[in-house]
């Protein structure tokens, strides 16, 4: 029989590093947030603004293309204030 020779395992270069909670990312689902919230009010005020500017003989379509837009984005931010918050009712059921 041959000798094997076993050697330590190295620092595993091939597997992602899992940092913790309090890295520097900890903040990063709250920036996210207040991102998205800043642009869903930039298409809201650009909604305003395309209805305005039709109001004063502008095109029709870019305020109807406006107005849309920023109603799915409002849509969107609603879905997901409702999966927050049954994310957050199922963790407070959870028996510990």
């Amino acid at each position: 029989m041959s000798d094997m020779k076993i050697t330590g395992v190295g620092t595993g270069q091939g597997i992602p590093q899992i940092k913790p909670a309090g890295s520097e990312n900890a903040n990063g689902f709250e920036e996210l947030m207040q991102e998205a919230i800043g642009k869903l009010s930039q298409v809201q005020t650009d909604a305003e603004t395309a209805v305005k500017e039709l109001a004063s003989g502008g095109d029709p379509s870019q305020a109807i293309l406006a107005m849309e837009k920023a109603d799915m984005n409002f849509q969107l931010m609603v879905e997901v204030r409702n999966k927050l918050i049954s994310a957050y009712q199922q963790i407070m059921n959870m028996q510990v």
